[in-house]
């Protein structure tokens, strides 16, 4: 019985064994697309470093907005990296850990992968704030400060195109994603009524928006912000991000005075 026992266990062991070394195997890609980017980071080869970076990170992230973004975090003077978890999903990937930087400081990491003609590429960095939090996901719903930043932004970006009466430059500021989705023309029919009507929209660029409670991350990672400007009516918005590059895009935007 004891024997048999045994067998059982050992049989569990190795089945843990394969699995791990599966994960550690199929995962290999893209710890050498990391360790690759931040050596070149290291060595300041920023045309090399950015060679690591998807089609989408490349488009929708200048060179100045990554170097800032390593900079806050004194990424660029990291020492080591270490990645706790890992994983695969088809052509998704994902790392999660910490790089040490050389005055001995600890940054959580996260890093976002997606395979573009067989090789991986990174297609989002994502290092959480230092502070406070109640939720333990890298991904964690901004804090009010950050959410009203980026609608005031986006409301800013959507103003600049209706009074050109063109949705071109407000195409140019959304995600990668959404704009695969949508043409300057369609955004143009979707706004016309904005785009067509005598209202003056720019009193909200001294407003502040009211962000509601309905705020959230939705299951597939879609940042949801809900709230108003405290305009006559006042005017509803519901904006929807994703986090693309260093930083979180518009992937989806409405208004509604009521």
């Amino acid at each position: 019985m004891m024997n048999k026992w045994i067998k059982i266990v050992t049989g569990v062991l190795v089945i843990i064994v394969v699995a791990v070394v599966t994960v550690f195997y199929l995962s290999s890609g893209l710890v050498d697309t990391a360790d690759n980017f931040f050596k070149a980071v290291k060595q300041k080869e920023f045309a090399r470093a950015r060679s690591y970076l998807s089609e989408d990170f490349k488009v929708g992230t200048d060179e100045m907005a990554l170097k800032e973004f390593l900079s806050k975090g004194a990424i660029m003077n990291f020492r080591e990296v270490a990645w706790a978890n890992r994983k695969v999903t088809g052509n998704r990937g994902e790392l999660d850990g910490s790089i040490t930087t050389d005055n001995g400081g600890v940054v959580p990491m996260k890093i976002m992968f997606v395979k573009e003609q067989g090789a991986w590429k990174i297609y989002a960095f994502h290092k959480p704030s230092a502070g406070l939090s109640s939720d333990d996901d890298f991904l964690s719903l901004p804090g009010k400060a950050e959410q009203v930043a980026l609608v005031k932004q986006s409301i800013h970006d959507f103003l600049a195109s209706v009074t050109r009466k063109n949705m071109e430059y407000f195409r140019e500021t959304i995600s990668q994603m959404w704009q695969k989705q949508i043409t300057t023309e369609q955004l143009n029919e979707a706004f016309i009524s904005i785009i067509k009507s005598d209202s003056d929209l720019s009193v909200l660029e001294s407003l502040e928006p009211v962000i509601t409670s309905g705020s959230k991350i939705s299951e597939i990672g879609v940042l949801v912000l809900k709230g108003y400007y405290p305009t006559e009516p006042a005017l509803h918005f519901e904006m929807k991000y994703i986090y693309e590059g260093v930083s979180w895009k518009l992937i989806g935007f409405s208004l509604e005075a009521k």
